[in-house]
C-alpha cells in the first residue's frame, strides 16, 4: 500500500498547471493538473495560489487530514495522496506539499454534478435534500451533512457532490466524497489567526444542500445517534495526524483537533438530545 504522505521531496516540475479552473465561491485560485501513469490517469491539486506571494494555503494536507477521518468514521471516500515536491509554474519553481488522487469513476461510467441531474430530474418543487432522499441516497446525504459539520467545509456546492451513470448497465450511484480542502482552517495563514480561531463558531458557507450554515443543516437529519457505526475517539488524534508533524506547525495541528473533537462533542450532545 503507497503511503498517505511522501515527506521525501519529489521533482514534479513537469507537470502543468491550469489558471482556468477556480472554486466556486471561494476566495484563490486552486489550480489543477493530471498526467497518466501506467495507464491510469491521476490527478493533482494545489493549495491557494497567489502570483505574487506563491503557494499560501494548506489546503492539500487537509485533504489528507479530512480523508483520514472519513476513513475512521466509515465514511466512502477519495483516496487523497500528499507529495512534498517541487514544481514549476510561469517558470517559477516552488517547493510546497500537493495532493493526487485516481479517478473514482470506473469503465463505462460518465459523471454530472448533482446541481444539473437535479434540475433535469426533480419532480415539483422538492428540496436539494428531499430529491436526494427519493433517488436513495439520503445515508450519504447524512453522512456528508455531519463530516461537513465537523470540518466546516466551506464549499460543498452542487459540483462537489457527482452523479456517476452507466448507460450500458442502467446503473447510477453518488460519487464517494471528494474536495475538503475548504475546511477546517483553511483562513488562516498566521499563527496569530490560528490562535484566535473560534472551533464552535459558524461562518457561512457554499452549500448545495440545506443552509449556508453546517450546524442548521443537521437539523435535517431525522437519526443523528446511527449515521456512523463507530465514534471518534481522542486517540484518534495520533492517526490524523500522522506524519504530517513538519508540514503543519504545532500549534496548527493542534487547533485542527481542538475544532475536530469540539465539535464531535458537540454532534454527539446532539445526539442525545
Amino acid at each position: 500500500m503507497e503511503p498517505k504522505v511522501i515527506n521525501e521531496k519529489q521533482d514534479l516540475t513537469y507537470l502543468k498547471w491550469s489558471h482556468t479552473r477556480q472554486s466556486s465561491g471561494t476566495a484563490g485560485t486552486f489550480l489543477k493538473s493530471q498526467s497518466t501513469i501506467s495507464g491510469k490517469k491521476i490527478y493533482y491539486k494545489l493549495s491557494n495560489y497567489d502570483s505574487e506571494k506563491g503557494i499560501i494555503g494548506h489546503e492539500c494536507v487537509n485533504e489528507i487530514i479530512v480523508g483520514r477521518l472519513l476513513s475512521i468514521l466509515g465514511v466512502e471516500h477519495l483516496e487523497y495522496q500528499l507529495i512534498h515536491a517541487d514544481i514549476e509554474i510561469d517558470g517559477k519553481i516552488y517547493n510546497t506539499y500537493i495532493c493526487s488522487s485516481g479517478d473514482f469513476k470506473v469503465r463505462g461510467e460518465t459523471k454530472t454534478a448533482l446541481d444539473n441531474y437535479y434540475q433535469i430530474n426533480q419532480s415539483g418543487t422538492e428540496s436539494h435534500y428531499e430529491f436526494c432522499k427519493r433517488n436513495g441516497w439520503q445515508d450519504y446525504i447524512d453522512k456528508m451533512l455531519v463530516v461537513d459539520y465537523l470540518i466546516q467545509n466551506r464549499d460543498r456546492h452542487g459540483a462537489n457532490i457527482e452523479v456517476l451513470r452507466n448507460a450500458r448497465k442502467h446503473t447510477l450511484r453518488i460519487a464517494p466524497l471528494f474536495d475538503h480542502g475548504l475546511s477546517l482552517l483553511c483562513s488562516c495563514y498566521t499563527e496569530a489567526e490560528i490562535e484566535a480561531f473560534d472551533c464552535l463558531a459558524e461562518r457561512p458557507c457554499n452549500n448545495f444542500i440545506g443552509s449556508r450554515f453546517p450546524l442548521t443543516n443537521l437539523e435535517l437529519i431525522s437519526d443523528k445517534a446511527h449515521i456512523f457505526h463507530t465514534s471518534l475517539k481522542e486517540s484518534d488524534k495520533n492517526i490524523l495526524f500522522e506524519d504530517l508533524q513538519g508540514v503543519l506547525t504545532p500549534k496548527h495541528l493542534d487547533k485542527i483537533w481542538e475544532m475536530i473533537w469540539s465539535r464531535w462533542c458537540h454532534y454527539e450532545d446532539l445526539c442525545n438530545l
